[in-house]
């Protein structure tokens, strides 16, 4: 009775995480709704492409922090090695972040010159101060990851969505053009500190250690990659169109996205972020891993896709009700844009299953080949304007996801149920 009890916890650990990480974005996006709507009446293309510019410098530099692969080497670490682990990534993420945060600053003036405004340069070194905070709560995050403790998370994504979408508010009614998207991105971080170290009380147990770092690396080394693509196929778009539609097509481009799939996007990560702790809980178990993964890709299903569907369909009805007149432009691309996080989701929860087995290599490749594949389609597009920028996402997206989705997982469980045979032979 008791290991039935135990069973029944553990298959309903995921459903559990998701219903707190979901229920922390219908709050992040009734918040963000109701910004988007104060933002496309108080802010024109100009300050929304010269927003796009700041945050996609800031995203990519992001990879390097809590998704560079350290905090997954440590979901995934065994036990005895657990300890050691966390306090040399400790102080990997210190080196990480403060190199970064310079970087960051450097870069500013070159990205200036390539879209020929100096205006985004402060604010790109004003977003780079938030790395310096992130070693203060990375490990502590990761940890209550790995103990399934994703309520936490939830918690810090509700609080981050009221105090952000509230600012930002507050300072476009004031007036402050950019600004007024930029500045919370900083502000909100103080609040993932708090919310973290008060719910784990791990602490760094040596001054400075970079013991076994090697093997942090190694394992980070095809996530990061993996992720840096991501990063680039996601704002991949919004460089071209920048710089060869200009900054006010960029604007509309960039508030297409966000209307659109940004909300979908959501929800999305919702999934993936409860995927990887689920699957890794019982990676030596080829019947538990394959029943709990497939299971993962129903409910996503069930989920994701009415979502997406009622989303694209209403596009046309919404969009100049609640935004205005001028966006009306951007409709045929928001309908687009979010017809491609179809099939996201699901090549997400394969991306999850290959680094939860430890063939992150198979998972860098596949992504280097989708990358130039959508790079190709983009440069293309781009010459006959935003639309058919959008059109070439939906179709890279379309046609290359599916298929990796099947592939992955095929190979996943021919590999884990190979390896289940010889462990029982031996």
């Amino acid at each position: 009775m008791l290991i039935e009890k135990v069973k029944h916890r553990f298959s309903n650990q995921f459903v559990r995480n998701v219903s707190w990480l979901g229920g922390a974005e219908i709050i992040n996006r009734v918040c963000r709704l109701v910004t988007v709507i104060f933002l496309a009446r108080l802010l024109s293309p100009q300050d929304y492409g010269l927003a796009a510019i700041v945050l996609t410098t800031n995203e990519f530099a992001n990879v390097f922090t809590l998704k560079s692969g350290i905090s997954s080497k440590l979901i995934q670490a065994s036990e005895k090695d657990f300890s050691t682990l966390c306090d040399t990534a400790y102080w990997m993420n210190w080196i990480f972040s403060i190199l970064l945060f310079l970087i960051q600053c450097i870069v500013a003036f070159p990205i200036a010159w390539f879209y020929k405004d100096n205006q985004i340069i402060l604010p790109i070194c004003v977003t780079a101060t938030v790395y310096l905070t992130l070693p203060l709560f990375a490990i502590q995050a990761a940890i209550l990851t790995r103990e399934n403790r994703l309520k936490v998370t939830a918690l810090c994504n509700g609080l981050q969505g009221v105090v952000g979408n509230l600012s930002t508010v507050i300072f476009a009614c004031l007036g402050l053009g950019m600004w007024a998207i930029v500045l919370p991105i900083v502000l909100v971080y103080p609040i993932w500190v708090i919310v973290n170290r008060m719910s784990c009380k791990w602490r760094p147990t040596k001054p400075f250690t970079l013991y076994r770092w090697q093997e942090i690396a190694g394992f980070a080394g095809n996530i990061l990659g993996v992720e840096l693509l991501n990063k680039l196929r996601a704002n991949l778009d919004y460089l071209l169109v920048g710089r060869f539609l200009g900054i006010e097509a960029l604007g509309i481009y960039y508030f297409a996205f966000n209307a659109g799939i940004g909300i979908s996007l959501n929800v999305i990560n919702a999934f993936t972020w409860s995927i990887f702790p689920h699957i890794c809980a019982v990676k030596n178990d080829f019947e538990q891993c394959k029943q709990r993964y497939f299971s993962s890709l129903k409910n996503i299903a069930i989920v994701v896709l009415p979502l997406v569907l009622l989303q694209s369909t209403l596009a046309p009805f919404y969009v100049p009700i609640l935004y205005g007149q001028k966006w009306i432009e951007a409709t045929p691309i928001l309908v687009l844009i979010c017809l491609s996080a179809l099939p996201r989701p699901f090549a997400e929860a394969a991306s999850m299953l290959l680094q939860a087995i430890d063939k992150t290599n198979i998972n860098l490749y596949w992504n280097l080949i989708f990358t130039v594949i959508l790079g190709v389609l983009l440069i293309v597009a781009v010459n006959w304007g935003i639309v058919w920028v959008a059109a070439s996402v939906l179709i890279a997206h379309g046609l290359c996801l599916p298929i990796f989705t099947i592939w992955a997982g095929r190979y996943a469980f021919s590999i884990t149920s190979a390896y289940s045979l010889i462990k029982e032979e031996t």
